[in-house]
Protein backbone atom coordinates (compact mmCIF):
# COMPACT_ATOMS: atom_id res chain seq x y z
CA UNK A 1 0.00 0.00 0.00
CA UNK A 2 0.98 3.60 -0.59
CA UNK A 3 -0.09 6.64 1.40
CA UNK A 4 -0.03 10.25 0.26
CA UNK A 5 -0.24 12.99 2.87
CA UNK A 6 -0.71 16.64 1.92
CA UNK A 7 0.07 19.63 4.11
CA UNK A 8 0.48 23.39 3.87
CA UNK A 9 -3.03 24.54 3.14
CA UNK A 10 -4.73 27.39 4.96
CA UNK A 11 -6.31 30.80 4.73
CA UNK A 12 -4.43 33.49 2.81
CA UNK A 13 -5.30 36.93 1.51
CA UNK A 14 -5.49 37.63 -2.23
CA UNK A 15 -2.00 38.19 -3.59
CA UNK A 16 -0.47 35.99 -0.91
CA UNK A 17 1.48 32.75 -1.15
CA UNK A 18 1.28 29.21 0.14
CA UNK A 19 3.47 26.16 -0.30
CA UNK A 20 1.82 22.76 -0.37
CA UNK A 21 3.70 19.54 0.28
CA UNK A 22 2.80 15.92 -0.43
CA UNK A 23 4.79 13.02 0.97
CA UNK A 24 4.42 9.50 -0.39
CA UNK A 25 5.22 6.49 1.78
CA UNK A 26 4.73 2.73 1.75
CA UNK A 27 5.52 0.06 -0.80
CA UNK A 28 7.29 2.26 -3.34
CA UNK A 29 9.74 1.00 -5.94
CA UNK A 30 9.48 4.15 -8.04
CA UNK A 31 7.28 7.18 -8.49
CA UNK A 32 6.70 7.92 -12.16
CA UNK A 33 4.76 11.16 -11.83
CA UNK A 34 3.11 13.29 -9.18
CA UNK A 35 0.26 15.69 -9.75
CA UNK A 36 -1.71 18.33 -7.93
CA UNK A 37 -5.46 18.49 -8.51
CA UNK A 38 -8.00 20.84 -6.99
CA UNK A 39 -11.72 20.80 -6.50
CA UNK A 40 -13.76 23.88 -5.71
CA UNK A 41 -17.28 23.64 -4.27
CA UNK A 42 -19.76 22.66 -6.95
CA UNK A 43 -17.05 22.09 -9.55
CA UNK A 44 -15.29 19.10 -11.02
CA UNK A 45 -11.81 18.15 -9.89
CA UNK A 46 -9.21 19.63 -12.22
CA UNK A 47 -5.56 18.89 -12.87
CA UNK A 48 -3.45 21.85 -11.77
CA UNK A 49 0.15 20.74 -12.26
CA UNK A 50 2.21 17.65 -13.08
CA UNK A 51 5.82 16.67 -12.60
CA UNK A 52 7.44 13.50 -13.93
CA UNK A 53 10.31 11.60 -12.38
CA UNK A 54 12.52 13.19 -15.03
CA UNK A 55 11.51 16.66 -13.93
CA UNK A 56 9.18 17.61 -16.78
CA UNK A 57 6.35 19.86 -15.65
CA UNK A 58 3.01 20.98 -16.98
CA UNK A 59 0.38 23.41 -15.73
CA UNK A 60 -3.21 24.33 -16.35
CA UNK A 61 -3.36 27.72 -18.09
CA UNK A 62 -5.03 29.46 -15.14
CA UNK A 63 -1.99 28.98 -12.86
CA UNK A 64 0.88 29.39 -15.31
CA UNK A 65 3.34 32.01 -14.09
CA UNK A 66 1.92 31.87 -10.55
CA UNK A 67 2.33 28.24 -9.41
CA UNK A 68 5.47 26.12 -9.47
CA UNK A 69 5.57 22.36 -8.99
CA UNK A 70 8.79 20.73 -7.83
CA UNK A 71 9.86 17.41 -6.44
CA UNK A 72 12.42 15.74 -4.22
CA UNK A 73 12.85 12.19 -5.49
CA UNK A 74 14.94 11.15 -2.50
CA UNK A 75 12.15 12.16 -0.14
CA UNK A 76 9.24 11.00 -2.33
CA UNK A 77 7.85 14.48 -1.94
CA UNK A 78 6.22 16.95 -4.29
CA UNK A 79 5.67 20.64 -3.62
CA UNK A 80 3.36 23.26 -5.06
CA UNK A 81 4.49 26.84 -4.57
CA UNK A 82 1.50 29.09 -5.09
CA UNK A 83 2.07 32.82 -5.52
CA UNK A 84 -0.24 35.71 -6.38
CA UNK A 85 -3.18 33.73 -5.11
CA UNK A 86 -6.67 34.69 -6.21
CA UNK A 87 -10.07 33.95 -4.67
CA UNK A 88 -10.76 31.59 -7.57
CA UNK A 89 -7.85 29.42 -6.40
CA UNK A 90 -9.92 28.48 -3.35
CA UNK A 91 -10.37 24.72 -3.37
CA UNK A 92 -9.36 21.46 -1.77
CA UNK A 93 -5.99 20.53 -3.27
CA UNK A 94 -5.25 16.84 -3.77
CA UNK A 95 -2.00 15.05 -4.45
CA UNK A 96 -1.98 12.17 -6.93
CA UNK A 97 0.94 9.88 -7.70
CA UNK A 98 1.61 7.12 -10.21
CA UNK A 99 3.58 4.54 -8.24
CA UNK A 100 5.28 1.28 -9.15
CA UNK A 101 5.52 -1.00 -6.11
CA UNK A 102 8.05 -3.70 -5.31
CA UNK A 103 5.92 -6.26 -7.16
CA UNK A 104 6.31 -4.05 -10.26
CA UNK A 105 2.62 -3.26 -10.28
CA UNK A 106 1.76 0.33 -11.23
CA UNK A 107 -1.28 2.29 -10.14
CA UNK A 108 -2.32 5.75 -9.05
CA UNK A 109 -3.00 6.87 -5.50
CA UNK A 110 -4.78 9.88 -3.98
CA UNK A 111 -4.17 11.88 -0.87
CA UNK A 112 -7.03 13.15 1.30
CA UNK A 113 -6.55 16.77 0.34
CA UNK A 114 -5.72 20.07 1.99
CA UNK A 115 -7.98 23.12 2.00
CA UNK A 116 -6.75 26.36 0.46
CA UNK A 117 -8.91 29.43 1.02
CA UNK A 118 -8.07 32.77 -0.56
CA UNK A 119 -10.10 35.55 1.00
CA UNK A 120 -9.75 38.99 2.50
Amino acid sequence: QVQLVESGGGLVQPGGSLRLSCVASGSIFSINAMDWYRQAPGKQRELVATITSGGSTNYVDSVKGRFTISGDNAKNTVYLQMNSLKPEDTAVYYCNAEVTNWSRSTRRYWGRGTQVTVSS
